[in-house]
């Protein structure tokens, strides 16, 4: 276990570019002379070269290095790492393990701002997405045109990889930069289009800037809650586009937050709350294995693949599920045992939200917000439909949704009447 008390710095964890040793600055070249141990990945250990200290090449994963590091605490370490060590980089896992106060860093110039000053963007101005090692998918929530992105590649295929990608969704007009090797002696800076791009001789080591331009028929996510309906694989199982952006303002997304999407369907609404932000997880429970795969297909799409999905039914599939901040049951409201069971495992803030279309559904969501109170609202929609020569407004079943706010200073108060004489009182007041 770490002492946090300690207050000498014995771990140095210093930035490297692609020219090596001269690259660094005196007080990195000193640290690096003085580490018992040097650890890094095998290409930033033969740019260094030949060092006094013993040399430890990264393992897979790269943590189980850690405790050979943390066994030196007190005695001078040196750790080796791509540009800024706090961008996509060790050092911010390193200090999971080690107080401030035991490390020094210092930093080179991260991909990202050598690629900008490269191609003359400001950094502040740029969507900064990582590649390496993270699923391709995560590229498409930044597709917005006239965006600019800076990726950071995994190997020599994912600029041609972005580049049919561009193409086929209607965006191969998007330029294309790929810078190879920056900073070092085999640095190439490649400027086209999506369209032309024709490259296969790429460095491992690259960077991608796009600037992102949309052809009139490119399909491009909207920023607000409710994507088009169609834009979803549905088999009509599917929570519509008005009724959605309603259902997810009622949810209320916040940074970092956890949903439980139960009987998922095509995912739209765990989905949705995932683009809310990019920290945002979500967990798809559906029991049916046709629509388990059109989930797993619309996440992939939306470019959120780390939405989890569990197989099953409610409530037996939510045992052992992480802590909710929110839970979203657009069938379910009938049954009483799932509905407590979703109000008692919400954290304090969440909030419950429930979408009702049968008058039977209804009718317990009624009672359910007389004995805890929350907010009912009815939600009308209507579509405008051809008559003849005319057009008029065919109007959707409506749909009853009671928001409900978890206290945040105590225990949910049992006043669980299942269909006894309180939620017929209920109904019957509203009659």
């Amino acid at each position: 276990m770490i002492d946090p008390a300690a207050t000498h710095p014995w771990l140095a964890i210093l930035g490297l570019g692609e020219d090596g040793l001269d690259g660094l600055s005196p007080a990195a070249r000193r640290l690096l002379d003085q580490a018992e141990l040097v650890v890094g990945g095998k290409r930033h250990l033969d740019l260094v070269g030949d060092v006094k200290g013993e040399k430890l090449a990264w393992p897979s994963p790269l943590t189980d290095a850690f405790p050979a590091i943390l066994a030196r605490r007190g005695r001078p370490v040196a750790v080796l790492a791509s540009g800024d060590p706090f961008s996509y980089g060790v050092g911010s896992l390193l200090a999971r393990h080690v107080p401030p106060t035991d490390y020094v860093t210092i930093p080179a110039p991260s991909a990202f701002s050598m690629a900008a000053a490269r191609v003359g963007w400001a950094v502040q101005d740029c969507a900064l997405v990582t590649l390496h090692g993270r699923a391709f998918e995560k590229i498409v929530p930044h597709l917005q045109p006239g965006r600019r992105i800076l990726v950071l590649s995994w190997d020599g295929t994912t600029p041609g990889r972005l580049a049919e990608h561009l193409r086929d969704h209607g965006m191969g007009r998007s330029k294309l930069i790929v810078l190879e090797a920056m900073g070092g002696m085999r640095e190439r800076v490649h400027a086209t289009t999506a369209n032309d791009f024709d490259r296969a001789d790429l460095d491992p080591l690259n960077t991608v800037a796009i600037e992102v331009v949309a052809d009139a028929s490119a399909r491009v996510l909207p920023l607000a809650a409710g994507i088009p309906d169609h834009f979803f694989d549905n088999d009509g199982q599917i929570t519509k586009r008005e009724v959605r952006a309603v259902t997810l303002s009622k949810l209320a997304p916040r940074h970092g937050e956890l949903l439980w999407d139960v009987g998922a369907g095509t995912g739209s609404i765990a989905i949705e709350w995932m683009l809310a932000d990019p920290k945002n997880r979500a967990i798809a429970v559906e029991p049916r294995a046709d629509r388990l795969a059109r989930i797993a297909r619309n996440a992939a799409t939306f470019g959120v693949p780390d939405l989890a999905i569990v197989e099953g039914f409610a409530p037996a599939a939510l045992d052992g599920l992480a802590t909710p901040n929110a839970v979203f049951l657009g069938g379910g409201g009938s049954d009483a045992a799932l509905v407590k069971l979703c109000m008692e495992r919400l954290a304090p803030g969440g909030r419950l939200v429930i979408n009702a279309v049968t008058i039977e559904t209804q009718a317990e969501v009624i009672g359910h917000a007389k004995a805890f109170g929350g907010e009912l609202v009815q939600i009308s929609i209507a579509r405008a439909v051809p008559l003849g020569r005319f057009h008029g407004f065919k109007p959707a079943m409506p749909i009853v949704q009671w928001c409900w706010e978890k206290p945040v200073d105590g225990p949910v108060e049992n006043r669980w009447t299942g269909r006894g004489d309180e939620v017929d009182e209920a109904v019957e007041d509203e009659g």
